[in-house]
């Protein structure tokens, strides 16, 4: 395993010095193509925009495994300069997906084929969604992700089988009023006091206190530059999380007539659009037993730690929404990383380089069996 150590630290290494944001990651792309081709896999590119796909068929029947590694970097602003930074760690996934792939095909599957997909933009929260459009998941029948944990929830040689994200969505809403002069306000309706309704409407929504639910005003902008006059309009912002999909739905719900109620109650207008997001964690158990063996192979007993529950958001779950079939499996890796994710400043051990590759590779061999017949 030596080798393999000194060759993911080594693809980590390069791919640290070339962050690009989601969808520009042009030379990511490029350098990971290459090597998969070096490996002998069929590659194609431009996947759902600057993806990668490498496929491996071992000629015997069997399941298609799909390993994910996310590709895109950070945009930060420091200095008064914008740039991007490797501050999630998905250098560290893409190093330890591609040198497992190199591995695999060094050794040969026995059964079945394995596709590596390398993924664009997922801070963006649907770099997915553009693979799952050219069907980059449709003969997939299992795949696999894996993501570096904060000190606070997974330390070096610790890992959980199942990191468990919640669903995540902004929305966002107009707060349509009527504009009148300050010294006549029973001529017009004030959109700030339609604005101020809805976020006491919004934090006046209450869920079933056993799953983890939440939503905020995040934005609130409202007035002119003259402030003898009272403003038609008011924009604000949403943030939803929950810990479960049927709980995001109500929660969505609940938040729409919150804000048309509290809109209304005035006598405004709110207009609501859901923006964006992404679904809770679905996975299989057949999956998660897979996992957790391959945590005490490679870590031992006390290196695997429970189910650990985020309310952080992940668009690799846009896979098994699309297609409910798939076999879903997501390991979270401790690294002693710190301060945090999404800091400029995160660091990261990177010893959990090759914990990542070895446990990956043994859930492969579990599947497929890795080596010659």
């Amino acid at each position: 395993m030596n080798d393999l150590a000194k060759r993911v630290k080594e693809v980590w290494s390069f791919l640290h010095t070339i962050p690009e944001v989601g969808f520009e990651e042009f030379k990511t792309a490029a350098y990971l193509a290459q090597e998969l081709r070096k490996a002998n896999f069929d590659v194609k590119t431009g996947i759902g925009g600057t993806g990668v796909i490498g496929m491996l068929d071992s000629g015997h029947p069997g399941p298609t495994i799909c390993l994910r590694g996310d590709m895109d970097a950070l945009a930060h602003h420091i200095n008064n300069q914008d740039c991007a930074i490797h501050s999630c760690g998905h250098d560290a996934h893409s190093a330890m997906v591609l040198t497992v792939a190199e591995y695999i095909a060094a050794q040969g599957i026995k059964k079945g084929k394995v596709k590596i997909l390398f993924q664009p933009a997922e801070e963006k929260l649907f770099g997915a969604l553009r693979t799952i459009e050219d069907g980059v998941i449709d003969d997939v029948d299992v795949l696999l992700g894996i993501h570096l944990r904060p000190i606070q929830e997974a330390k070096l040689n610790q890992a959980t089988p199942a990191l468990c994200h919640g669903a995540s969505y902004v929305m966002e809403a107009e707060i349509q009023g009527k504009a009148s002069h300050g010294a006549r306000p029973h001529l017009g309706i004030n959109a700030i006091d339609g604005a101020a309704a809805v976020v006491n409407a919004i934090n006046a929504i209450h869920m079933n206190p056993v799953v983890p639910a939440t939503v905020k005003v995040t934005k609130l902008q409202a007035g002119g530059a003259a402030v003898n006059a009272i403003p038609d309009i008011a924009k604000m912002a949403f943030d939803l999380r929950a810990q479960d999909n049927q709980i995001m739905e109500e929660l969505q719900k609940k938040a729409i007539q919150a804000i048309e109620g509290g809109a209304s109650s005035i006598g405004a207008h709110g207009v609501v659009r859901l923006v964006g997001g992404c679904p809770a964690a679905v996975y299989h158990d057949d999956v998660i037993i897979i996992a957790r063996r391959a945590i005490v192979a490679v870590l031992g007993e006390d290196g695997l730690l429970d189910p650990i529950t985020t309310p952080g958001g992940e668009d690799f779950h846009f896979f098994v929404q699309h297609k409910p079939s798939l076999k879903t499996g997501y390991i979270g890796l401790g690294a002693d990383l710190t301060p945090g994710l999404h800091s400029p400043d995160m660091v990261f051990d990177q010893a959990a380089l090759i914990n990542g590759v070895q446990i990956l590779i043994y859930m492969v061999n579990e599947l497929i069996g890795i080596g010659k017949e």
